[in-house]
C-alpha cells in the first residue's frame, strides 16, 4: 500500500509541475502586451514602457519564467501586476469562499446522489428510477445559469428563505454563512447530482445481477447488509464520477460567484483575466491544481482501500 501511495503522489507532483510550466508559456502567450490591459488603452507608450520595466517585462522571458519559478516552489507567487499586492494573500481571502461553496456543492452531490443512485438502482425502471431518468434529462438540457436564476427568485426573492446575493463569513455568522452559501451550492450541485445518481444506479444494476449477490442472500443476510456490499462494490465508479465533478464545480464557481456576488476565487479570476494579470492567473492556476492532485490522491487512496487490485497498477 505504500507503495501505491508514493507512485500516485510523485504523478501527481509531476503534473502539478507540468501544469505550472505549460501555464506560464500559454498565459505568456495569450498575453502578448499586459500592459495594454493593466494601465488601459489610453496610456501612452512611455507609461507602458515604464510599467513594463516595474514588473520586470523588459527581461528574456526564460529569466522572467525561472524568478517566477523559484517563488512559486516555495509557495510565493510574487506580487499583483494591477495593484502590486501579494498574490498570495489576495488568494488567501478569496479562496476560503469558493472552497466552502465547492465543498458544500460536493457533500450535497455525494448524499443526494447515491441515495437517489442505489435507490434506482435496487429498483430498475421502476417509478422512482424513471422520475430520476426524466429529471437528469431536463436538467442536461437546462443552461446551468438559468437554474440559478430560477432558485434566486423563488427561494431567494418569493419565498425569502436564503439572500439573493453577498456573502457572510463564517466568524461573522455560522447561520448567515450557512444561507449564504446554500443557494449558490445547490445551483453547482444540481447537474452534478444527475451524473453521479446515473453512474452508481448502472453500477448497482450490474453488481445486483453478479452470483456473489445471490450467494448472499441464499445465506440469509439481511437486505440491510447486502446492500452495503452492493454499494461497497458499485461504489469506485461513483467515487471517480465524483471526484471528477469536484473539478467540474471548481471551474462552474466562476459563473456561480457572478450571479451571487460572491467574493470568491471566479470573481478574482474574471477581474485578472479582464486586466492581463498574469501572476494572478498563475497564482489561482496553481492553487486549482493542487487542489485537484488533492482529490485525485485521496480518490486513488480510497479505491485502493475499497479494491485491492487497483493498488498493483
Amino acid at each position: 500500500m505504500i507503495g501505491f501511495i508514493v507512485k500516485r503522489l510523485v504523478a501527481g507532483i509531476v503534473l502539478l509541475l507540468a501544469v505550472s510550466i505549460g501555464t506560464f508559456f500559454l498565459a505568456r502567450a495569450a498575453i502578448s502586451d499586459p500592459t495594454a490591459g493593466l494601465l488601459g488603452t489610453t496610456a501612452t507608450p512611455a507609461q507602458r514602457a515604464a510599467l513594463a520595466a516595474k514588473i520586470g517585462l523588459d527581461r528574456p522571458l526564460m529569466v522572467q519564467f525561472w524568478d517566477w519559478f523559484r517563488g512559486a516552489l516555495v509557495g510565493d507567487f510574487g506580487v499583483s501586476w494591477r495593484n502590486f499586492q501579494s498574490v498570495n494573500k489576495q488568494i488567501a481571502i478569496k479562496l476560503p469562499v469558493t472552497l466552502s461553496v465547492v465543498t458544500f456543492a460536493t457533500l450535497i452531490t455525494a448524499v443526494v446522489g447515491t441515495a437517489f443512485g442505489l435507490i434506482a438502482g435496487l429498483r430498475p425502471n421502476s417509478l422512482f428510477d424513471r422520475i430520476i431518468k426524466t429529471v437528469s434529462v431536463v436538467l442536461f438540457a437546462l443552461p446551468g445559469f438559468w437554474i440559478s436564476l430560477v432558485l434566486v427568485v423563488w427561494f431567494a426573492i418569493q419565498l425569502k428563505w436564503f439572500p439573493a446575493v453577498g456573502y457572510v463569513p463564517p466568524a461573522q455568522s455560522l447561520g448567515g454563512w450557512l444561507r449564504s452559501i446554500t443557494l449558490p451550492a445547490f445551483s453547482l450541485a444540481l447537474g452534478a447530482i444527475v451524473v453521479v445518481a446515473e453512474q452508481l444506479r448502472n453500477e448497482v444494476i450490474a453488481v445486483n445481477k453478479q452470483d456473489f449477490v445471490r450467494t448472499l442472500r441464499s445465506r440469509g443476510l439481511s437486505r440491510g447488509r447486502v446492500t452495503l456490499h452492493i454499494l461497497r462494490n458499485a461504489s469506485p465508479a461513483a467515487l471517480t464520477v465524483l471526484a471528477v465533478m469536484f473539478v467540474g464545480l471548481l471551474s462552474g464557481a466562476i459563473v456561480v460567484e457572478a450571479i451571487f456576488s460572491l467574493p470568491g476565487i471566479g470573481q478574482l479570476t474574471n477581474a485578472s483575466s479582464q486586466n492581463g494579470d498574469i501572476p494572478i492567473l498563475l497564482g489561482i492556476t496553481v492553487v486549482s491544481v493542487i487542489f485537484v492532485v488533492i482529490v485525485n490522491f485521496l480518490l486513488d487512496i480510497a479505491l485502493g482501500w475499497i479494491n485491492p487490485k487497483v493498488r498493483v497498477r
